[in-house]
C-alpha cells in the first residue's frame, strides 16, 4: 500500500502544482481546467484516460461542456499519495498543449 503524505508534504507539493488545490470537504486535491470547446475538453480527458491507465491511477472527475474538474486521492491509502502528485503533474504536462494554442 502507497502511504499518504503528510500535511507538510501535501503542501510543499502543491507549491509546485499551481491551480491545485486541497478539496475542504476531502482527503483530495483538485484543479479545474477550461478549453476552448467541448471537443478540446473530450480530446484531453481521452489523453488523460490512456495516461491514468498505463499508471493504474485514476482521477474522480466531471465534464460540463468546456470545463473539467478532476479531483485526486488514492482511495486504498484513504488520502492523498505519491501517486496523486504523480498523475497531476501528469494531468498538467497533457493540459499544456491545449492551453498554448
Amino acid at each position: 500500500m502507497v502511504e499518504l503524505l503528510s500535511a507538510t508534504e501535501r503542501q510543499d507539493a502543491l507549491q509546485n502544482l499551481p491551480g491545485w488545490s486541497e478539496i475542504s470537504d476531502r482527503a483530495a486535491i483538485g484543479r479545474s481546467f477550461v478549453f476552448k470547446d467541448f471537443s478540446e475538453a473530450f480530446g484531453f480527458m481521452t489523453r488523460v484516460a490512456l495516461a491514468a491507465e498505463k499508471a493504474d491511477h485514476h482521477p474522480d472527475w466531471r465534464n460540463v461542456y468546456k470545463t473539467v474538474d478532476v479531483v485526486l486521492t488514492t482511495h486504498d491509502a484513504g488520502g492523498v499519495t505519491a501517486r496523486d502528485i504523480a498523475l497531476a503533474k501528469a494531468i498538467d504536462a497533457i493540459a499544456r498543449p491545449f492551453r498554448a494554442a
